[in-house]
């Protein structure tokens, strides 16, 4: 069987673990080489769970060269444009052009609207959306030079298309991923580079696998567990499921990046578990 990402080279963000090294590792058994970003550092604003390290990029490099395709890494923030953009020339430099981006780095913190701090809201948006415009702004210049068309699937949530409580900072830079996508897909049509948002429910990543999390779900518990908070989590879908695994995602993003996809373009994609008829 063709591999659905033979040739190709994906470019993704926030890869050194959860949905990022899902992604790289899925896109990577279907032909795709990568290249990979990670911040590989902890962000104050976000203190119910640490980021990502050196090692875990690392991790997902090893893990990339089993499958047979090669990964370049570079540790690299998307809230600096100069330092994505050396990193995405590193990784153009080795395989000579992109098909795919990924925009899949992100942060969460959790406060009611009215409670979140200056610093808290900045570096939500700088992270969630200003880093998606870069890793887009980075790639597209080479995309539409190689006259190859492309992909590019950003990572929203369901929170881009509803509203969440305790989490209006993260919703608002969810929310404006789509509109960024929908006018993104019109400048690049006459390309052929085709552009989607990705709507997840809740993922089981550490974003979600921590106390800060399960206290939303269970504020009257001191020390709240995960058993403690699985009933909120499964009443927000419709299946009754209290989250998917990243390989959903990634099938996702798969199906969205591959040729199967061909004329998709401009679409919100839920893998929601039923989270936003809910």
């Amino acid at each position: 069987m063709t591999q659905r990402m033979a040739g190709k080279v994906a470019f993704i963000t926030g890869a050194a673990r959860g949905q990022g090294r899902s992604h790289a590792l899925r896109l990577a058994e279907e032909g795709a080489d990568i290249i990979g970003v990670d911040i590989c550092a902890d962000i104050a604003s976000v203190s119910t769970y640490p980021l990502a390290t050196v090692a875990e990029l690392e991790e997902t490099r090893a893990l990339v060269s089993k499958t047979g395709r090669k990964m370049v890494t570079s540790v690299a923030d998307v809230r600096d444009l100069d330092q994505l953009q050396a990193a995405f020339d590193a990784g153009l430099a080795e395989f000579g052009h992109v098909d795919t981006v990924v925009a899949n780095a992100g942060i969460a913190s959790f406060a009611k609207s009215w409670e979140l701090t200056s610093q808290e809201w900045r570096d939500m948006i700088d992270v969630n959306l200003t880093g998606v415009f870069h890793t887009a702004k980075v790639a597209i210049p080479s995309m539409i030079e190689a006259g190859n068309g492309g992909s590019m699937v950003f990572t929203s949530s369901i929170g881009g298309l509803k509203g969440i409580e305790h989490v209006a900072h993260y919703v608002s830079t969810k929310h404006g991923i789509v509109g960024l996508m929908r006018t993104m897909a019109n400048e690049l049509a006459p390309y052929n580079i085709r552009v989607n948002t990705i709507h997840p429910t809740n993922v089981d990543t550490t974003m979600i696998q921590n106390p800060g999390t399960y206290g939303m779900f269970a504020p009257d518990v001191a020390e709240p567990t995960v058993d403690d908070a699985r009933d909120g989590f499964v009443s927000l879908n419709a299946l009754q499921v209290p989250w998917v695994e990243s390989i959903d995602i990634s099938n996702a993003v798969l199906f969205l990046s591959s040729d199967e996809a061909r004329y998709v373009t401009g679409v919100t994609f839920p893998v929601d578990a039923g989270a936003n008829i809910r």
